[in-house]
């Protein structure tokens, strides 16, 4: 992608209504449309969802293909997409437009600061969907389930909220098993080394990002893990 075509994306997000960023991870300012300054954190259903709904993060979502695949499937359900890639999450909310689904919005930061942007208690699960595994061990406290990342999810859980991690990794998949068996507030309540080889568990397994169908076009496992907060 060019440059320019960047910064006319990066452009339209400002104007965006339903895309929220934050430039500054030591406040929990969010911008909004035409550079409206507002906290969302313990309002995103007042604020921008106008319904009392439960509240889905899907983290690390780039064009937010798998919030708007459960957006579609829940119309009773919010959903929010978090990404700091700023092309992406214009992919996303341009399809979210499109769509005419009401029941997403997208919050450009880094994951390292979620808990800044919700309320304890705010959220009732949260997906991680094909998330870089950083294959090398010094990298690992980077992967999306580590100790200080569910520390954060735990913030904004409610009690027996669901984390549901999908990736085609090997690494990631026994790395999260390991830190979630090790966490003292999660519980796992199941989890499958390869998710097509019997029905599904729940329905929305069903949806398929673009980098599942390329992961599954090359013969490689897709595995699942649900946990559950329980304190």
């Amino acid at each position: 992608m060019s440059k320019r075509n960047k910064l006319v994306k990066f452009n339209d997000l400002l104007h965006a209504d339903n895309v929220y960023e934050n430039f500054d991870p030591k406040s929990n300012l969010l911008t909004i449309a035409e550079n409206e300054e507002l906290v969302m954190q313990g309002q995103w259903n007042s604020k921008h969802f106008k319904n009392d709904g439960g509240i889905t993060l899907e983290l690390a979502c780039g064009r937010g293909e798998y919030a708007l695949g459960l957006a579609k499937k829940h119309k009773h359900r919010n959903f929010i997409g978090v990404d700091v890639k700023g092309a992406r999450i214009w992919q996303g909310s341009n399809l979210a437009k499109d769509q005419g689904l009401k029941n997403v919005a997208f919050l450009r930061t880094r994951i390292e600061f979620i808990d800044q942007f919700f309320a304890k208690d705010e959220v009732d699960q949260l997906w991680i969907t094909f998330a870089d595994p950083f294959i090398k061990e010094r990298k690992e406290n980077r992967r999306l389930s580590a100790k200080g990342f569910l520390d954060r999810y735990a913030n904004i859980l409610k009690k027996d909220g669901l984390l549901n991690i999908k990736t085609d990794s090997p690494i990631l998949y026994y790395y999260s098993l390991d830190t979630l068996s090790d966490h003292n507030r999660y519980k796992i309540l199941y989890h499958d080394a390869d998710i097509y080889r019997a029905p599904f568990l729940m329905d929305d397994l069903e949806i398929k990002t673009y980098y599942e169908q390329d992961h599954l076009a090359k013969n490689k496992t897709i595995k699942f893990i649900q946990a559950q907060l329980i304190s």
